[in-house]
């Protein structure tokens, strides 16, 4: 298997954990405690403005998981530390995942309190990979939501990927390429992001590139000579007004040679009179067939106001704000025990409640639209309602081959279709009916009940 795209060497699994994880770890060590636990990963509340949750992260989770393991250099650090005892080490010598996932597949939606993904194995093993599996879950989670909202308020008008210089670290660029390419976007700007997961490539030129040459014409004609059947050409280095006249030059000699300008790019400015204006410029001089790509600065509001004001955009290029997801750069997402050893338990902290036992989130369809999730226990049954959750890994290999990012993109795709638009609204859309089944909440209760908590 190619791995060459892992989030973190194979030397380096082990030690990407906070070390409450390891000294709890060396605790149930010695006192014996290698029964089965399940613990469960979700979203408490939703970020500000959200509406529901786009499943991603799988992928890298499941990798992780199959090649766990400690080097023999992360033993020698922690045995530097003088915290751990040799017995403990020797044991973490041969530690493996063994265990199972049952996760809502990449490109699923998903709602606040509803379990992304459970782990069931030895309680030592499914504590100590918590800390991987909120990082990479938690991120992608976000990065994905926010990309489709920006899809949507496209309204299938081209988005494409231009984050890449302003997200937090190599590894977020990458994964904010591969997450906005699942939510829908057509392309993306960062090359390696493009040749690792199939994703076409983007991009066109910097203002440097203008203001190195004498002048924009120039510029902009040595470009089309080096790029003819794909010269897309930047407007606002000057003056965006006389660069599309430059433009539209450029064009009639493209067209001589039996080539097109394929589209003009926008980067500052007002982009709704500007884009009426550049429309009208190349349409009297019977260029109709360029595009107008508008980018800097945008985000699905942005792009939702031009949109609904009907500027002639083809194309939008979405950065900074979507690729730190700047409006929900975090959200409260949870790794909690819910069984151990064949028991149910739950935590009881005021606001952070979490009810007991292995999950299912059932959901109902009406009409080919989803209508309400039922949280329930995993081994309920709920007639005419699809189970979220499946089996991905088990005796820590996965179950399946992983899934072409393209069936992850029409997955969401679909499942976009079949959410009532309500729940896509920007701006404080209701909250998706989701209620606990009868079952659930009995043994809620009684669980509540046994701890000396009243219900």
């Amino acid at each position: 298997m190619d791995r060459s795209h892992d989030p973190l060497p194979l030397g380096e699994t082990g030690l990407f954990t906070d070390l409450y994880e390891l000294t709890m770890a060396q605790a149930f060590f010695r006192q014996k405690m290698f029964a089965p636990a399940t613990f469960s990963l979700f979203i408490r509340n939703y970020p500000p403005n959200r509406g529901y949750l786009v499943s991603a992260g799988l992928e890298d989770v499941l990798e992780y998981l199959e090649r766990f393991q400690f080097s023999q250099a992360d033993l020698s650090y922690l045995r530097s530390t003088e915290i751990f005892t040799e017995d403990f080490l020797d044991y973490l010598e041969g530690l493996r995942f063994t265990g199972s996932v049952r996760a809502i597949p990449e490109g699923r939606l998903y709602f606040a309190n509803e379990p992304v993904l459970e782990v069931t194995g030895p309680i030592i093993e499914a504590q100590m990979v918590e800390t991987f599996i909120i990082n990479q879950v938690n991120l992608q989670t976000l990065l994905a939501t926010k990309a489709a909202r920006c899809v949507w308020a496209a309204q299938g008008r081209g988005v494409s990927d231009f984050s890449a210089r302003r997200t937090q670290g190599t590894d977020a660029a990458m994964k904010m390429a591969r997450c906005s390419y699942i939510s829908g976007f057509q392309s993306t700007s960062n090359v390696l992001a493009a040749r690792r997961y199939g994703i076409p490539p983007a991009g066109t030129m910097a203002h440097s590139f203008i203001s190195s040459f004498p002048s924009e014409a120039e510029a902009f004609q040595a470009y089309a000579e080096a790029f003819p059947r794909r010269t897309i050409l930047l407007l606002d280095t000057y003056d965006t007004i006389e660069g599309a006249w430059n433009a539209v030059q450029v064009a009639k000699k493209l067209a001589e040679s039996g080539n097109r300008l394929l589209a003009v790019r926008l980067d500052s400015g007002d982009f709704d009179s500007l884009s009426r204006h550049v429309r009208r410029i190349f349409d009297e001089a019977n260029l109709d067939y360029v595009r107008i790509l508008a980018s800097g600065g945008l985000d699905e509001h942005e792009v939702d106001r031009l949109v609904r004001d009907d500027a002639p955009i083809d194309l939008f290029g979405v950065g900074t704000k979507a690729g730190v997801s700047a409006d929900a750069p975090w959200s409260d997402m949870a790794y909690k025990l819910v069984c151990y050893d064949g028991r149910p338990v739950m935590k009881l902290s005021p606001g952070k409640v979490n009810p007991p036992g292995t999950k299912q989130v059932f959901r109902f369809q009406d009409d080919g639209m989803f209508s309400r999730d039922i949280l329930g226990l995993s081994d309920e049954s709920v007639p005419g309602t699809e189970e979220m959750l499946v089996d991905v890994m088990t005796g820590g290999s996965p179950t399946a081959a992983k899934p072409d990012l393209v069936e992850i993109r029409e997955r969401l795709e679909s499942d976009m279709q079949r959410l009532d638009p309500r729940f896509k609204a920007l701006n404080r859309p209701p909250l998706y009916p989701v209620q606990s089944s009868p079952k659930l909440q009995r043994l809620t209760a009684t669980v509540q009940e046994q701890l000396g908590e009243p219900e």
